[in-house]
């Protein structure tokens, strides 16, 4: 099982012919994003090709953003106030009287 999960909304090959093709795979231990031309150093791309290639790079980037947000969430939780404290109430100063009334023996 590989640790990169290609995209496989693209399908680019190589605009003069050669059968080379374009890849973008995500690193799911790691997050990077992986673009591998198969077959050849090099291609060529038409115009909607190079549109597909930047849209799956997008994706690719966005998915890694939305790992990293979670894994910096697992590994701080956000701080929590005691039960006592969580929830402040505002009073008015008729009742915060009538409260002390209340609390004296």
């Amino acid at each position: 099982m590989s640790v990169f999960r290609s995209d496989l909304d693209l399908a680019v090959q190589d605009a003069t012919g050669t059968g080379a093709e374009a890849d973008v795979a995500l690193n799911l231990m790691t997050g990077n994003i992986r673009l591998s031309i198969l077959w050849t150093q090099e291609m060529q791309l038409s115009p909607e090709d190079a549109e597909q290639v930047a849209q799956a790079l997008q994706r690719a980037a966005a998915e890694s953003r939305t790992m990293e947000s979670a894994r910096r969430a697992r590994s701080h939780p956000p701080p929590t106030l005691p039960p006592d404290t969580a929830r402040p109430t505002f009073t008015s100063p008729e009742a915060d009287k009538q409260e002390r009334k209340r609390q004296l023996p």
